[in-house]
């Protein structure tokens, strides 16, 4: 780990993850006593997650799952909180030895949360010892989102992701940077797809790998690229859409639902993975049980089922349609993400691409699913921004 660079200014709080013994203990209580529904009647998973997934998964918590091990690893970095617009902002940060380090500030989505970067500090702030080249040095900031993790859960509505991206913004400068660059995925690219066209001062360019730029109005003639997209959009938004549904109109509905029974947290978190990762019939073909425990996990901990479904609610009349952007705009697209757009549509609204990816293998969860080639792809898209 990189040497931290302690921040200059006293509104930042050191902070430290400590979760009780009383509420590891509570969780395993509660995991043993789960009320199993009936099982589904279908052989796959339309119908949701399926009752013999659930139960070794659920299981594995209980019996096997080490949360002490993410704390620690956590705790291995600086972490800090700070208030911004009167929430506090959790976030990691971890600078570079490398005095000409440009700094980058990577944002999660749902169900995401700052364990997906976990995998990505090492390369980015120490490329050298992950055998890349010391010129392409990062210092990373990992913020959680409002009302995810161990950031501040708001309690009155109107954290857009445009109060989001302001806020972010006042974090890289308070943290003194003057020149820096952001990085998403998911809500976190949307996020950053705000801040690309609010250009804060500072604000050198943007990588995004989900990529919001649909055109407004879909052309009568498409391509096979194009329809593709919009098939894809249609089954993200309707047979896939049900949790994101949910937490548009009555995420504190969900938070009901979900706030009692981790085992419900886990199935509801487990269920998006299992459709949105590049996999060959299991979430856990592209991601650790380790992996996803440790993102469901920080929900139940946090207690933060409606807090964090609140940014679909907030930002209700999002579409993937996004704004043209004419800052610096480096892409990913990963295969098995959807929906997946063409380039075309992405040259159109990213009026200043400087580069343009596309991954062999990975899907949604790119930082999740495949970090080195994450790591490349940042340090490739942001090239041209340094000095």
């Amino acid at each position: 780990m990189t040497a931290p660079t302690p921040p200059a200014s006293a509104l930042v709080r050191p902070f430290t993850v400590a979760i009780p013994d009383a509420e590891i203990d509570d969780l395993k209580q509660r995991l043993a006593r789960t009320r199993w529904p009936d099982p589904e009647t279908v052989d796959d998973w339309s119908q949701g997650v399926r009752l013999e997934n659930a139960k070794s998964l659920v299981g594995y918590w209980e019996r096997e799952y080490d949360w002490r091990r993410l704390e620690s690893e956590l705790n291995r970095y600086p972490q800090f909180v700070t208030e911004i617009n009167g929430l506090d902002i959790h976030f990691i940060h971890v600078t570079s030895r490398n005095p000409d380090a440009l700094p980058l500030i990577l944002t999660h989505g749902w169900p995401g949360s700052i364990v997906e970067f976990l995998k990505l500090i090492g390369p980015l702030t120490d490329p050298v010892a992950f055998g890349g080249d010391a010129a392409d040095s990062f210092d990373v900031v990992i913020p959680s989102l409002p009302g995810f993790g161990f950031s501040g859960k708001p309690t009155e509505s109107g954290w857009t992701v445009s109060r989001i991206a302001g806020a972010w913004a006042e974090l890289m400068k308070r943290l003194g940077y003057t020149r820096w660059a952001a990085q998403g995925g998911d809500w976190g690219a949307v996020v950053t797809t705000a801040l690309g066209a609010m250009r804060p001062e500072g604000l050198l360019g943007i990588h995004l790998n989900t990529q919001y730029a649909f055109p407004a109005d879909i052309p009568g003639t498409l391509s096979p690229e194009q329809r593709d997209a919009v098939e894809t959009l249609a089954l993200y938004t309707g047979e896939l859409g049900g949790s994101n549904h949910l937490q548009g109109t009555k995420p504190e509905t969900v938070g009901f639902a979900l706030a009692d029974s981790p085992a419900g947290q886990a199935a509801w978190i487990y269920e998006k993975f299992q459709s949105k990762t590049d996999n060959h019939g299991l979430a856990e073909d592209a991601l650790g049980i380790d992996d996803m425990l440790d993102a469901i996990s920080l929900h139940w901990f946090t207690n933060s089922a409606a807090s964090s479904a609140r940014i679909y609610w907030e930002n209700r009349s999002a579409t993937f349609a996004g704004p043209k952007l004419t800052l610096p705009v480096a892409v990913t697209v990963f295969p098995k993400d959807i929906p997946r757009l063409p380039r075309s549509w992405i040259e159109d609204t990213y009026r200043n691409l400087i580069h343009y990816g596309e991954a062999d293998k990975g899907g949604h969860f790119a930082a999740l699913e495949q970090p080195e080639i994450l790591v490349s792809e940042i340090r490739t898209g942001l090239r041209t921004l340094r000095p």
